[in-house]
This record gives structure tokens, C-alpha cells and sequence, in this order.
């Protein structure tokens, strides 16, 4: 055989004039066509295969001769592979593009049909003239011709690493899976090492194989044939080769019961592909069936394939719920590099399709000429093949389709508004393969959704802005200044038309714009977001993926916005045509949808956000790879954006700064298109903007839910000027003013919220309230509220004293009586009151009344400073003189106020009674009652007291020994002898009586007394009856038990018995009690008296002479 290693050089790529660039056509260019290789005019061989590995590449020839050639990747191609499709034909280099190493034409007799290695055993396998033949991968000489083979159709290659069943060692396995005719032949190599072959016998002639791999590398061959498609698990089979009927391992591929026609009679069970009579066409032209075709996509899913038809299956055989592909005309070729799926139409077609395996698009038709062989390298379905490309051959030409990077075809796509493409596309790539893939499938959402908005699909725009996460800062851009305010990407100019259209009146959102912003509007593009990294160009929309989505019809006079003009920025613009006002029945629909957005994104900020504006988390916590916080995405452009240093962002700030923007923006929404939703929003806590808030309710007469919005913003001091003008009638609008927001109420009300922190506040404008309705200006004080009774009580009173002081006495009477404070010095203030009051006036017996009961109920007031106060020639304060001196233990000097200037012998009676009970029940003690002994009865001793500390005594020897200037007063003194003689201690009473009263008039005197003594007596009798009582209920108690068991006839206490049979055991050691001693409890359980705890302890302690545990002697034991 004749080698030959010079390079020829090479004939024009296209006699025709066709360059090595050739155009393509569809929405994509993922692979740009490179002509490599084509044969010289003169040569009158044909391509008949192809085969790449490494940088080398072998073509069979149709005269048996094999080309190496070996593949030069030069610096223009590389260029090339980063560009479009349509720039300029590229400059001749230095380096071809595949360089001729070597030819050996005697490699075969015939025409190579078919080119494989097995690198491990360092082979080269090819068919020619029906047989397989085994070349040494180096020196491409024979090794062997494989005369098993001969009749061989095709073979199938693939190496891969297997973990042993038994030992989990990895090994190195290849197999070669040979199709000769109804036989199927295979040979494995493991370890380098030669295997015997497998042989199984199918049902009909074997026309394709295609090995395919799964998940953990599960590896299984795909046989094509007239009935169907098999799925071969060579290892299950090898075990069964040569047996006759079904072999195990090998499974049929079935039809999906979604797909099969029950209306044709087709049964359950119909295999995929099978040449049954409904496809007996094909026996009409020549006997032609279409060749089966399969392909691995995406790991453990395979693509089968006949005439037009298609299944997707896993690679078990299942078939997997998925549409055909819809294929025009039987493809010639099928394959999959990553990660797009392959199709090679017929040659007289001449074109190549790129699909996208998930949604079967067609993203790129390729036209190579007469091409009718598709070579895919191995690997084809992992991160090893990305971004290789593949070949493409006819007769005389090879393409290699080098794949272009993803950053340039996800532009393509987004170019064309593909962005469900492109979110397919970024979803079929791994993450190593594409810097920022999640980042950049949420930045294709936005775009698509930014362009559903510009079409006015509004509620499928803003669900996607939600789904991606999209920042508010961008979405709220969208919408003209009413709503976005100084965000908005939109300058509206009024025109004459609008004008006429509404009348002359301005809408809420006109009005908006007036507040805010008084400058001209500046002509500009709209923006499409700083966070964009694609580039996007005008074009028509008629393909683009936003066009199905069904939304609002279009108005004939407008599509989304008047002049739709974005302010010059540093980032792309976009090239959205012109569209007219958003405005009407439209923008209100638009700020709908918008609502619900802006209301996700609050529920967002506040799980990081809290009330008071602080991140719940501070410093946040930080992805370890983006150095960013969770809330990432919420915050705009520039602070989202990476690089710099994360630890030096106020992400506080930055969250705070969307928290205001979101809920400004949504109470603007909600007063466009729901304004009774615009109140409940500031009725919670909130981050609007006070401003925008204040104008537009106050333009907007909406009096009230402004002064909730002030208040919920703590901005205190503006809703109280606002309600003073409103209460005193000084509005400038006073006619529009609801007669809820006229007069005190209100304000008060308002103050009446306050927190005591704010008294300043609070006692600066209660000022005007007061002055006009006394009463209720006094409720912000008295009122039955957490906030009144929390008021600097010392505060108000001075403020209330200066202003009048009876308000200052009503707010002293609330403070001491109601809220019982014990403060001395308001005590003090309203006895002072009282008494000013009452030298005032002396004929105020209402004053009086006060008083006297609050000095007999208060004990803080300072008594010796009161009874200064207090004239002693003026009646009126008689009694309250003798309730001072009272509280002061002057019991005397009371006494004598009642008796003589007074003259009220009842009072002070009743004033001795009160002393003497106060007196006894600070000295009785208690002791247990004999009966039950959880009670306590009161003991009814007469304590003798002396002369000195009896005030019945004393009263008597002011009736009976008063001063000089005073007569003695004998009925009144009988009269308390009668009554309370036994209080009366017996000498010295006696002593007061004069030689010559007679013995009667102390009849009812001595009969008090001696009716008391015996009484004493008597209680001790029945204390002494009660006392034996309890002792024998105690030794009832002991000796029967309670008595709920006594009469249900069970014994307990020391009567009660134990019954220990032969079978009973001790609950301690378990063993039987037998003849020894025991122990009985309370309870009833018996143990062994050796097994008693602490036993031996106290057996220590105890003397000889007594048993431990036992009862002393002569005495029962326990039973």
C-alpha cells in the first residue's frame, strides 16, 4: 500500500463563485460554516465518510483511499468565531485551514463507508466492501479483517469509564457494536484487553446503531430496524446471547399512548416506526423504507427518528411526553452538538438545521450544497464538545461549522425578541459555560417583559417583571411622571387633541406632574434599564416571542404612550418605535397591573426591612460567591451591579431608598386608579414620601386620610396646624372642609394619641381646645387611655394651674382618686385647692364635702401644713380641724372640736366607735379554727386599755370634767355609758362618777359590763367543747382513716390489713416474702422490712433496746 505525506495543493472552494463564508438564514447564528476542504476538479473520487478526533481528520474516499489531514486553528478563524455571519470574506492566511498529512490509497478495495477508533486498543475500524477491518491507529496498516462481519451495514463506537459491580473499582471500557444483517455482534475491551464477542440475533436486518449514554454513566445501544427500534443493555444481554425467542435486555420501543390512532384501529402496543400496512406506501417506490435514525441529546434522552417522524425517549425506551419535530421533508442525518439538536436535510434540499432540542424551534438553516454526510465529534453531549462545532460533507466539499460564543448568539436572539429562546438557550447551558447564567435568564425576562409593556400586554408584562425578580426602580420607569415621578423615562407633552379630549380639566396625573416638576420637557429615546447587557437594534416584531402573548386591545388613537421619550442615559436605548400616550382607560388598566407588582415587592423588602427602617439582619449576610446580600435584586442598577467592595455599600441605605420609592409609588398608583385602596396603604407603617403624599391628598380634599398619613409618619406638629386651621374655620378652602375635621373634636382626638414623650407638643395646641370647649379639651388629660394616664402628670398640673385652676383641681381629682397616685405633693395641691377655694367661698358645702372626705381618705397630704391652713374661728372648717388632728393621733383635741364647737355628740361617738375598731383590729390576733383547720376565727377579747389611750374614756372626761367656760353634759355621758360601757375601763370610769349619783342611773352601765364578762366566759366554754371535737375527729382520722373509705366499708388507717400470699413477691428484691419481716406502706404496698431504703442507717442510730421501723413495746405491729 502506498502512502503519500505531500500536500497538494487544493482547487478553488467553489467554482461558482460560492466564498468560504456562506450566509445563513434564520433568527440565530450559532455555527458559522468554514468550506475546509474540497476535492480538485480533476479528482474523480468522491467523499464518502468522515471521522475527527483530536486535530486530526480521516476522509474515506469512494476509491478506497483514506486522507489524514490535521485541522489549524489560525488566528482570523478565531476572529471569525466571535462575529456574525455577514461581514466582508475573510483575508488569505498563512495557515490553512486543514493540512493534508498523509493519503493511503490502498486502505481498501472498496469505498469507505464508515470511520471509527478505538483508542484504548489503539485501532482504527472502517467498513469497506461488507466487512469490518481493524487498522493500527498509527501506521493506518491492516491488522485484521473481521470475516464474521461480512454483510456488515454499520458499527457503532464508544468508550467509557465502568465501576465494577462487586470491587467499585473504575475501569476503562470500549465497545464496538457491529450490525450484520439480523445479527448483532459485539466486541468490548476493558482495560485494553480484548473481550469475546457478544452475538444476538434481531428480528429484522440491522440498519443503524448509535450507542447513547445516560446518568452515571448508564450506557445503552439504540438498534434501528424495518419494525422499529430496540434498546440493547449489552451487559443484561451478554448473559442470554444465542437463546432463542425475547432476550432480556433488549426492549422495543413503543408508540406513547397519547400518539397512537385509536380511530385507525391502531391498538395499544404499537411500536414506533414499524413498517405495518399503514405504511405500505413505501413499498410502491422502489421498495424504499426510510433509514431509522436516533441520537443522544441532552444525558439520558435520545432522539428517534423515521421518514418525518420523531420520539423522544429516555434511554430505558420510555418515551417521554414531548411534540414531534416538525420536520418538512425525512432528514438525511440527525446528530446533537451541544447544545443544539442536528438535521441534515436530503442532499437535493442542501441545507442543515439548528433546533433547539427543548422547544424544537428552528433557530439557524445553514445551506451546504449536495451535503449528505454529518459528522459530530465525540464527546458530543458534555462540556468537553462545547463550543468545537462539527463537520458537514457532500461529494466534493467538507464545512466545519465552528460554533460561535453564547454571548453573541443570546444577542442574536435577543436582537430578534427570541427571549424565550434565549431563556431556553441559557437553561440548556451549563454554568460553567456562561459567565452569570441565572443572572443573565432573570435579564432576558426583563427584556421580554419591557417589550410586552411597550405592546400593551400589561398584566403578562408585570407577572414577568414579578417571576424575574425584576428591581421596582425599572418597572416603574416604564410609567409617565403621575406614577414614576422623577424615575419616569417619559416626557409627556400636551397636545390640543388631549385637550379637547378631557375638557380643559386636568387628570390626577397632570396634576402629579405639576407638583413635582416645573421644568420644561427635554426630547429623548425610552430607556430600556442600566442592568442590560445586550444588545438590542430596531427591527420588525411579526417573530418575536411577545407576539402570541394575547393582552389589551390597542386603541385606534394610541398604542402605549404620546411622545414615549427616555432621558439620555449612558446605557443602550431602546429601539422601540414610537408609541402614543399612555393615558385614559389604558394607563389606569397599566397601573392596576402595576399594583400588584409593586405589592409583591413590599412583601419582599419587608422580610429584610424593618419598621423603623433598619435591616432586620446588620450587616446582612453575603453570598460567599457574589459577595452580594439576598436582596440583591431589589436594589437598582448601580448598586446591584458587580464589582467593588460589598463591604463598603450601605445596603441599608440602598433598601431604604426602594422601600420609599415602592410605597410612594404605589400610593400614586392607588389614587390614579383605586383611591379608596390609597388610604388603608399609609394607614400601616410605611415609607412613602411625605411630600408627594401631602399634595396629592391636600389637592385631592382628602382632608382625612391625610391626617392619618401625618400621623403614621410621626409628623405630628403639620396634622396639628393642619386640624387647628380646619377646627378654628381658617382653611382656605373652608367649604370643602368636612364638618368631621370643623371644631375641637378632632383635634382632640388627634391628641389624645399622642405618647407622653410629645407633652410639649400636646400642652401647645390642647391651648385652643380648652379656650373653646372646656370639656372636651379636659379628655386629652382625663380620659380613660393608656397615653393620658402616661402623661407627665407634674407637667400638666403646673400647664393646667397657669391656665385656670379649677382645671388644675379636676386633673389633681382624676390623678389622686381615679388613678390612685400617692404622689405627696398632688395630694398636697388639691387639700390647698380646697381650702382656697372654700375660704372663698364658705357657703360651698360641695367644697366642703370634698374636703373632709378626702382628708379622712388620704394619708399623704402633709397634715401639720393642712392644719395651719386650716382658720380656727371659722365653722366651716370645724370638722375638717378635727379630721387633721384625728389623722394626726390628737384624738383629744378632735374630740373637743366635735363636743363643744360642733356640739355633734353623734360625730363624736361615732369618731370614738371608729377609733376603738381601728385600734382592736390593729391589735387582735388570729388563731385556727377548732373545727376546720384551714379557717381562721377572730378573737373576741376586750383588751383593757388605760384612761390614757381609751377615747371613749377621753370623751367621757370631757363630758364629765370639760373646761371651765363649758358645762358638764350628764345625758350625753349616761348615754355612753350605756352604750359603750364595756369599751370603758372600769376605775377610772368609776372615778368620774360624782358621791352623790344614785346607783340607777349606772344600771344599764354595769349591766354592759357584766353581760360582757360573762359572754367571755362562755366563749371559752364553747372554744374548749370545739377543741375536744377536733380531737376526736384527729383520732378517727388515725385509727379509721378518712372517712370517703369508711363508708364505702374499706379499713384504713391503723385498722386497716394486708393480705400477703404465697405468690406475692416484694416489689424490690422480687422475691417471695415468706416468713419474714415486712414493711406495709400508706399506700398499701408491701416490701421486705430488710429492703426498706436507708435501713441499715438508721439502724445506726437507733438504741438495741427497740426495733427500727417498729412500734414500741406493748404496743400493735402493723397488722
Amino acid at each position: 500500500m502506498r502512502s503519500s505525506s505531500k500536500s497538494e495543493p487544493e482547487a478553488p472552494l467553489d467554482p461558482n463563485g460560492m466564498s468560504s463564508k456562506i450566509l445563513t438564514s434564520a433568527m440565530l447564528s450559532a455555527f458559522q460554516p468554514q468550506a475546509i476542504y474540497e476535492l480538485k476538479v480533476r479528482d474523480k473520487s468522491k467523499i464518502e465518510c468522515l471521522f475527527a478526533y483530536g486535530d486530526r481528520l480521516l476522509v474515506g474516499l469512494s476509491t478506497g483511499s483514506l486522507r489524514i489531514f490535521r485541522i489549524n486553528e489560525t488566528s482570523s478563524e478565531r476572529d471569525q468565531s466571535i462575529e456574525n455571519g455577514d461581514q466582508p470574506p475573510q483575508t488569505p492566511s498563512k495557515l490553512k485551514a486543514v493540512e493534508l498529512l498523509r493519503e493511503e490509497e490502498k486502505f481498501s478495495r472498496r469505498p469507505v463507508q464508515q470511520l471509527a477508533i478505538v483508542k484504548e486498543a489503539n485501532l482504527l475500524v472502517s467498513i469497506s466492501d461488507g466487512y469490518v477491518s481493524l487498522h493500527d491507529l498509527q501506521t493506518y496498516q491492516l491488522v485484521e479483517r473481521i470475516e464474521r462481519t461480512k454483510g456488515a451495514t454499520s458499527f457503532a463506537v464508544t468508550s467509557n469509564v465502568v465501576k465494577d459491580g462487586e470491587t467499585g473499582v473504575p475501569s476503562l471500557v470500549s465497545r464496538m457494536a457491529v450490525g450484520v444483517k439480523r445479527k448483532l455482534l459485539v466486541w468490548t475491551w476493558r482495560d485494553m484487553e480484548a473481550e469475546d464477542p457478544v452475538e444476538l440475533g434481531m428480528e429484522a436486518t440491522i440498519k443503524s446503531l448509535n450507542w447513547v449514554h445516560g446518568i452515571a454513566g448508564t450506557v445503552r445501544l439504540v438498534i434501528g430496524m424495518d419494525p422499529g427500534f430496540c434498546i440493547v443493555d449489552i451487559d443484561a444481554a451478554a448473559g442470554h446471547a444465542g437463546e432463542a425467542g425475547e432476550v432480556e435486555g433488549v426492549k422495543p420501543v413503543y408508540k406513547p399512548a397519547s400518539r397512537q390512532d385509536t380511530t385507525s384501529g391502531e391498538l395499544a402496543g404499537v411500536r414506533f416506526a414499524a413498517v405495518s400496512s399503514s405504511g405500505m406506501g413505501y413499498m410502491g417506490m422502489a421498495s424504499w423504507v426510510p433509514k431509522p435514525m436516533a441520537t443522544s441529546l441532552a444525558p439520558g434522552e435520545v432522539l428517534l427518528a423515521k421518514d418525518v417522524n420523531t420520539l423522544f425517549t429516555d434511554i430505558e425506551g420510555k418515551p417521554l411526553e414531548r411534540r414531534q419535530v416538525p420536520w418538512s421533508l425525512a432528514p438525511e442525518a440527525v446528530g446533537f452538538s451541544y447544545p443544539y439538536m442536528l438535521a441534515l436535510q436530503p442532499p437535493e434540499k442542501g441545507t442543515l438545521q439548528i433546533r433547539n432540542p427543548e422547544t424544537l424551534t428552528l433557530l439557524q438553516t445553514i445551506p451546504v450544497p449536495s451535503a449528505s454526510v454529518l459528522h459530530v465529534p465525540q464527546p458530543n453531549i458534555s462540556l468537553a464538545h462545547a463550543g468545537k462545532g462539527f463537520l458537514v460533507s457532500s461529494d466534493r466539499t467538507i464545512w466545519r461549522m465552528n460554533a460561535l460564543p453564547y454571548p453573541s448568539q443570546l444577542a442574536d436572539l435577543i436582537e430578534r425578541e427570541r427571549f424565550d429562546e434565549a431563556v431556553s438557550l441559557l437553561g440548556l447551558l451549563e454554568d460553567t459555560l456562561i459567565d452569570d447564567k441565572f443572572g443573565r435568564i432573570r435579564e432576558v425576562k426583563i427584556q421580554k417583559a419591557i417589550a410586552l409593556f411597550q405592546q400593551q400586554k400589561y398584566r403578562p408584562a408585570l407577572d414577568l417583571f414579578t417571576e424575574a425578580e425584576t428591581p421596582p426602580d425599572r418597572v416603574i420607569a416604564l410609567y409617565p411622571r403621575s406614577i414614576a415621578g422623577e424615575l419616569s423615562s417619559i416626557t409627556e407633552v400636551a397636545t390640543e387633541s388631549s385637550e379637547v379630549e378631557n375638557g380643559g380639566a386636568e387628570d390626577e396625573a397632570v396634576k402629579a406632574e405639576e407638583q413635582t416638576s416645573k421644568e420644561p420637557p427635554t426630547t429623548a429615546t425610552p430607556s430600556k434599564g442600566m442592568l442590560s447587557k445586550f444588545k438590542v437594534t430596531g427591527h420588525a416584531r411579526k417573530d418575536s416571542d411577545t407576539a402570541s402573548i394575547k393582552g389589551p386591545a390597542a386603541r385606534a388613537d394610541s398604542d402605549n404612550m404620546s411622545i414615549r421619550n427616555a432621558k439620555p442615559s449612558p446605557a443602550k436605548t431602546s429601539s422601540f418605535p414610537p408609541d402614543k400616550p399612555l393615558e385614559g382607560e389604558d394607563l389606569k388598566f397599566a397601573v392596576r397591573c402595576l399594583c400588584s407588582f409593586l405589592a409583591q415587592a413590599r412583601v419582599q423588602i419587608q422580610k429584610y426591612l424593618s419598621i423603623s427602617g433598619e435591616l432586620k439582619q446588620n450587616p446582612p449576610e453575603l453570598d460567599a460567591e457574589t459577595r452580594k446580600p439576598a436582596f440583591v435584586n431589589l436594589l437598582p442598577s448601580h448598586s446591584s451591579a458587580s464589582g467593588g467592595d460589598a463591604s463598603k455599600i450601605d445596603w441599608q441605605a440602598e433598601l431604604l431608598a426602594i422601600a420609599k420609592l415602592v410605597d410612594t409609588t404605589l400610593f400614586r398608583a392607588y389614587m390614579l386608579a383605586s383611591p379608596s385602596l390609597a388610604g388603608p396603604l399609609f394607614r400601616l407603617d410605611n415609607f412613602c414620601d411625605p411630600e408627594v403624599v401631602q399634595s396629592s391628598l391636600y389637592e385631592n380634599d382628602r382632608y382625612g386620610d391625610l391626617i392619618d398619613f401625618l400621623h403614621g409618619k410621626k409628623l405630628h406638629r403639620q396634622a396639628l396646624e393642619m386640624l387647628q386651621k380646619f377646627g378654628k374655620g381658617e382653611a382656605d378652602h373652608d367649604d370643602s372642609v368636612p364638618e368631621g375635621m370643623k371644631g375641637v373634636d378632632r383635634t382632640v382626638a388627634y391628641l389624645k394619641q399622642l405618647p407622653p414623650e410629645l407633652v410639649d407638643l400636646v400642652l401647645e395646641f390642647v391651648n385652643w381646645p380648652l379656650d373653646v370647649d372646656t370639656e372636651k379639651g379636659m379628655e386629652v388629660f382625663i380620659a380613660d387611655t393608656d397615653f393620658a394616664e402616661r402623661l407627665p402628670r407634674k407637667r400638666v398640673v403646673e400647664y393646667l394651674a397657669e391656665i385656670d385652676e379649677k382645671l388644675e383641681e379636676r386633673y389633681l381629682e382624676h390623678v389622686v382618686g381615679e388613678l390612685g397616685d400617692g404622689t405627696p405633693e398632688f395630694h398636697q395641691k388639691l387639700v390647698d385647692e380646697y381650702i382656697r377655694r372654700l375660704k372663698g367661698d364658705g357657703k360651698a358645702d360641695d367644697v366642703k364635702q370634698k374636703l373632709e372626705a378626702f382628708l379622712r381618705r388620704s394619708t399623704a397630704y402633709n397634715k401639720l401644713a393642712t392644719f395651719r391652713q386650716l382658720p380656727s374661728d371659722d365653722a366651716s372648717f370645724y370638722e375638717s380641724r378635727a379630721i387633721v388632728l384625728s389623722a394626726m393621733g390628737n384624738h383629744k383635741q378632735a374630740l373637743s372640736i366635735y363636743v363643744f364647737q360642733l356640739k355633734d355628740y353623734i360625730k363624736a361617738e361615732q369618731y370614738c366607735n371608729d377609733i376603738y375598731l381601728r385600734q382592736q383590729q390593729d391589735g387582735a390576733g388570729e388563731e385556727a379554727c377548732l373545727v376546720e383547720s384551714h379557717a381562721m376565727h377572730e378573737k373576741s377579747v376586750v383588751h383593757e386599755q388605760s384612761e390614757k389611750d381609751n377615747v371613749f374614756a377621753m370623751l367621757l372626761g370631757l363630758y364629765l370634767r370639760p373646761p371651765t367656760s363649758e358645762e358638764k353634759r350628764w345625758p350625753q355621758a349616761l348615754d355612753l355609758l350605756s352604750r359603750h360601757g364595756a369599751r370603758l375601763p372600769a376605775s377610772s370610769t368609776l372615778d368620774l362618777m360624782p358621791d352623790d349619783l344614785a346607783v340607777s342611773e349606772l344600771q344599764d352601765y354595769f349591766l354592759g359590763r357584766i353581760r360582757n364578762a360573762t359572754s367571755v366566759l362562755r366563749e371559752t366554754a364553747v372554744v374548749k367543747s370545739l377543741t375536744g371535737v377536733q380531737r376526736a375527729n384527729t383520732e378517727r382520722h388515725w385509727l379509721l382513716g378518712p372517712d370517703e373509705l369508711s363508708e364505702v366499708g374499706k379499713k384504713a388507717g391503723r385498722n386497716r390489713r394486708v393480705r400477703i400470699g404465697e405468690g406475692d413477691h416484694c416489689k424490690v428484691c422480687h422475691k417471695r416474702f415468706g416468713a419474714s419481716a415486712v414493711r406495709v406502706y400508706p399506700d398499701g404496698s408491701v416490701v421486705h422490712y430488710g429492703c426498706v431504703p436507708g435501713k441499715k442507717a438508721v439502724e445506726a442510730t437507733v438504741g438495741s433496746g427497740r426495733r427500727v421501723g417498729g412500734l414500741g413495746q406493748g404496743q400493735r405491729g402493723w397488722g
